[in-house]
């Protein structure tokens, strides 16, 4: 995990900054103001979540970032922001993908307190399945589909910056990084327009079949303990997400990444059962080397599965 902080006042440091941080930038300052900005980062390999406080006024040209760059603004204006196409202005509430990854954009920002949440391209693709068959999963708009899509997001994102990235001891679990990603990644599909095909298709249904199940099931068992995607369990049953999505729900009424959860807190319940808490080993330790990396919803997950709490198991009363 990456975290940094980086405050300056000096115009040519912040285009230096800026540049490394996201991609080749020119910026120039549009008034007479001062020059100061902040920026704290917190990073896994997939994901990055900044807060940016600029306070000044500043035009920006942005060569592409390679990466899905999303932006909240808490407070101040972004104006004139485009790329090919697009031209529009965000301001306080509202959550936005600045431009696809290929593409530069170009902007002004005025005195704006925000947030810039950028991922891998691939974590679409690994969560969601492309209409015309196996290409790139992308966004096809930069606004989300209505205000309720982007409050979900929101709290998404935060509830990633607040719960994973603010602990280097949680978000370091293999698991906990991957179920974070995933889970971000899948609110930006439900968030924006975009090129999946999430109802699945003739050939679809007929790759449902029980063997399919049993190969997908078997490989979850497998690799429970390990970064596991949906992509990755459909390869291992030989056919495509939509069709794996389909098995899961026809034969078992759930999903696959469900499935994956149930079966890591089944591993989790049997470590906190044969853990000696006099070792110093703890609940959230036990969560978090399973995925869970928020401890309240561990316990509720955990207290509708066994009837109890992962504290009274743990410590066997």
């Amino acid at each position: 995990m990456q975290k940094l902080t980086f405050d300056s006042d000096d115009l040519g440091h912040i285009e230096d900054f800026l540049s490394r941080a996201y991609a080749s930038m020119r910026i120039g300052n549009g008034g007479p103001e001062g020059n100061r900005a902040r920026i704290d980062r917190a990073a896994i390999d997939s994901v990055s979540i900044d807060e940016l406080d600029l306070d000044f006024a500043m035009d920006y040209s942005v060569t592409p970032l390679g990466r899905i760059c999303l932006c909240l603004v808490h407070e101040g204006t972004i104006e004139d922001h485009g790329y090919q196409g697009v031209e529009d202005s965000f301001g306080p509430g509202d959550v936005v993908s600045f431009a696809p990854p290929e593409l530069p954009y170009q902007g002004r920002i005025r005195s704006a307190r925000y947030n810039i949440t950028m991922l891998d391209p691939a974590l679409l693709t690994q969560v969601a399945a492309d209409a015309s068959g196996g290409r790139p999963v992308r966004l096809t708009g930069h606004r989300p589909y209505s205000a309720a899509a982007a409050d979900r997001l929101r709290q998404t994102i935060v509830y990633v910056r607040d719960h994973v990235l603010a602990s280097p001891a949680t978000a370091e679990q293999p698991l906990v990084a991957s179920t974070a990603a995933q889970h971000l990644a899948a609110s930006v599909l439900a968030a924006f327009p975009n090129t999946a095909l999430t109802d699945p298709t003739s050939t679809d249904r007929r790759d449902s079949h029980p063997a399919v199940l049993r190969r997908a099931l078997a490989y979850v068992d497998d690799h429970a303990d390990e970064p596991v995607t949906v992509a990755d369990i459909a390869a291992a049953a030989h056919v495509t997400v939509r069709a794996l999505q389909y098995a899961f729900r026809r034969h078992l009424d759930t999903t696959p990444l469900a499935h994956l959860r149930r079966v890591r807190l089944a591993h989790a319940h049997l470590q906190l059962a044969d853990a000696d808490p006099g070792t110093g080993v703890t609940v959230t330790e036990i969560a978090a080397r399973w995925g869970f990396y928020h401890p309240g919803r561990f316990a509720a997950l955990y207290r509708s599965a066994y009837g109890r709490s992962p504290h009274h198991t743990l410590h066997g009363s």
